[in-house]
């Protein structure tokens, strides 16, 4: 197969945003990202939240409206964490900023082998924090994330 990827890791991700500060702060309190650039006063708004140095999002303050889940587009925003301990530090950042969780953290269900938590940011985007708990997910059923009711 000609042009065939073989080598390919997911980059950052970038986020249209209605109010920069707003996401900023949300994902600095809730999530613990690092804000490492954003734009000078005066510029069209944008930055840069990454940990030790590796940017992982750039929120782009350029929406009007919230997310809209009825459109294509993206469904969630996943990040992963390196275990347990740190899915339940997550959770606890998430509660003590009052931020709801839908379902709570998961663990090993019928379709996942990963302990998983569900939220909104203050756009209504839906973030996943998850962490291997166990077995390497079979990939041949549903994914555990797919059709949720929003609230």
């Amino acid at each position: 197969m000609i042009g065939r990827m073989t080598s390919v890791r997911l980059g950052s991700a970038g986020l249209n945003v209605t109010d920069l500060a707003r996401s900023i702060d949300f994902y600095r309190r809730v999530l613990g990202f690092d804000v490492l650039r954003r734009s000078a006063p005066g510029d069209r708004p944008w930055a840069h939240l990454g940990a030790r140095d590796v940017v992982l999002l750039t929120l782009w303050q350029q929406a009007w409206a919230g997310f809209a889940v009825d459109r294509a587009g993206l469904h969630h925003l996943s990040f992963e964490v390196a275990d347990v301990a740190a899915l339940r530090a997550v959770e606890e950042m998430i509660r003590a900023a009052g931020v709801p969780l839908r379902d709570g953290p998961a663990t090993a269900g019928a379709s996942t082998a990963t302990g998983q938590l569900f939220l909104h940011d203050p756009d209504g985007i839906r973030l996943e924090v998850y962490a291997e708990v166990g077995p390497p997910v079979d990939w041949s059923l549903p994914p555990a994330c797919g059709f949720f009711e929003e609230s």
